[in-house]
């Protein structure tokens, strides 16, 4: 019994510490950057493309989850998501170096945004949509932190997410992360045109157009073989429609209607759009026609997908 007690403890010893080494927060160093001047106007439009303030900006009238906002840049946060892992509350990404991120380093940035490890090692948990711009070039990421330190900084401090345990213990995201986390830059595919491979680095990456259109597991992650075929609303009501060219997605969308509806807003039936999408095509409505013809038709060249909820349309 003494030998067994003593084989468990060791076991369970080597467990913990390949655990622990599994988990190890990976760290971007200053070194491995590009050599790259930042440039802030280029971080402007990425800060547009990404729809950084529908999440990091202020909420009007106290309401955390308000998805309006009274100016974008007020980026103390304070907007909360709702998800069956808990709520979780968007941060301060201000310039204060109190309560915000302007004591970051450029390393510790790109660390956050492609690996979603903090400056202190803590692992951001996937609500923060790293699982997306992690695809995006180092140097845009440069470019969109010189845009961040411009913004007026706000001395507010973030609200602590409100999870139950074990989903308190950050530790366990390094494994999620081992599973289900792909952070490589997003490579041009030759077989296609330059307008697609820009479309599909726009979506892929600082739109984060997958985080919301498509469906995930019960770890949280999303399913790759139904990407962008919609999903339940990760704010709880209605559902997040099927983007892809399929009868009960966007097959009757011409890549004209596409780029149109997210410059004005107006669909090819009239109507227009509603709830958190309001917000994104505001943020689209200020990128480039080219860009927005380029997402066009990236999304029309996906592979046609019934609906993961709601009408399949088969």
């Amino acid at each position: 019994m003494k030998r067994l007690i003593i084989g468990m403890a060791v076991l369970a010893g080597l467990a913990l510490v390949g655990f622990y080494l599994l988990t190890w927060p990976r760290h971007i160093t200053a070194a491995e950057l590009p050599k790259h001047s930042p440039n802030p106007e280029n971080g402007r439009y990425m800060f547009y493309a990404g729809g950084c303030a529908s999440c990091h900006a202020r909420p009007s009238g106290g309401r955390c989850d308000n998805p309006k906002y009274d100016t974008p840049k007020d980026l103390s946060g304070g907007r909360c998501l709702k998800t069956p892992f808990g709520v979780f509350y968007a941060p301060n990404i201000t310039p204060d170096k109190a309560t915000g991120i302007g004591g970051w380093s450029m390393a510790e940035f790109v660390t956050a945004m492609k690996n979603g490890v903090a400056p202190d090692g803590r692992y951001y948990y996937p609500a923060f949509p790293y699982t997306s711009y992690g695809k995006m070039k180092i140097t845009d990421l440069m470019d969109l932190k010189a845009y961040l330190d411009t913004l007026p900084a706000v001395q507010a401090k973030s609200k602590d997410h409100e999870l139950p345990l074990p989903f308190r213990l950050r530790r366990g995201i390094g494994l999620w992360q081992l599973l289900f986390l792909d952070n490589e830059e997003f490579k041009p595919d030759p077989a296609v045109s330059a307008q697609i491979n820009r479309g599909a680095y726009l979506v892929n990456g600082p739109g984060h157009c997958g985080e919301c259109h498509t469906p995930r597991n019960i770890f949280g992650a999303m399913i790759k073989d139904k990407a962008f075929s919609g999903a339940p609303n990760p704010e709880g009501k209605g559902i997040v429609p099927n983007i892809t060219p399929h009868a009960s997605g966007l097959k009757s969308w011409s890549v004209q209607d596409i780029a149109y509806a997210l410059k004005t807003g107006f669909t090819p039936s009239f109507d227009s759009f509603g709830g958190s999408m309001v917000q994104v095509q505001e943020n689209m409505a200020k990128l480039s026609d080219e860009d927005r013809l380029a997402i066009a038709a990236y999304l029309k060249s996906l592979p046609p997908r019934p609906s993961s909820v709601g009408p399949k349309n088969n």
